[in-house]
C-alpha cells in the first residue's frame, strides 16, 4: 500500500483532473460539465450524480461527462465503480491519457504497482507531456524500488549499502 505522501499526491492529481476535465472531448457540453462539477464541489453530490447520469443518458458517447462521473465516483470512495468506469473509458477512448492515469492512481492506492506502472506508461504513450502521469509514474517507481530493496534485504547477509538505499527510499516515500 502506498504511504500517505504518495496517496495524497495521487489523490491531488486525481482531483486536479476533475478541474481539467475540459481536455476530454473539447467542445462537448462544457457548460453542463462545469455546472455538474460546481454542484458536486458545493457538496450536493446526490444532485450532481443525478445530473451527470441524466446527461450521460442523453449523450452516452460523451467522454467528458463519463470521465467526470468516474472522477466523482472516485472522490466519493466508490472505487470499484470508478475503476470500472475508467476501465471502460480506456477501452472506448484508448487515445485519451486521463482515464489511464486515474485508473493507475486507484490501482497504486491498492498496492497494485505493476498494473499502475503499465497504465501510466499507456497514458504517457498517448501524451508524453502529461505531467500528472509523469509524476505519478515517479511515485510508482519509488514504491517499486522500495519493494525490491525490501525483498533484497530479507536475506541473511546484511549489506550496509542496501540498508542505506532502503532507508533513503523509505524516507522519500514517506514525504
Amino acid at each position: 500500500m502506498l504511504h500517505s505522501l504518495s496517496i495524497r499526491s495521487l489523490v491531488a492529481a486525481l482531483a486536479a483532473l476533475l478541474c481539467s476535465a475540459a481536455v476530454l472531448a473539447a467542445g462537448e457540453a462544457p457548460d453542463l460539465s462545469r455546472e455538474i462539477e460546481r454542484i458536486f464541489r458545493a457538496g450536493d453530490r446526490n444532485l450532481a450524480f443525478q445530473r451527470v447520469d441524466q446527461a450521460i443518458a442523453a449523450q452516452p458517447d460523451n467522454a467528458r461527462l463519463r470521465f467526470l462521473r468516474a472522477v466523482m465516483l472516485s472522490e466519493t470512495q466508490r472505487e470499484a465503480e470508478a475503476m470500472a468506469a475508467f476501465e471502460r473509458l480506456t477501452q472506448d477512448y484508448p487515445d485519451l491519457p486521463e482515464p489511464y492515469n486515474n485508473l493507475a492512481v486507484l490501482h497504486a492506492a491498492h498496492g497494485q504497482l505493476d498494473r499502475a506502472r503499465e497504465l501510466l506508461e499507456a497514458a504517457l504513450r498517448n501524451d508524453p507531456a502529461y505531467l500528472a502521469a509523469r509524476e505519478n509514474l515517479g511515485d510508482v517507481f519509488v514504491r517499486l524500488a522500495q519493494r525490491a530493496y525490501e525483498h533484497a534485504s530479507t536475506g541473511t547477509r546484511v549489506d550496509p549499502a542496501l540498508q542505506r538505499k532502503l532507508r533513503l527510499v523509505r524516507e522519500l516515500a514517506a514525504r
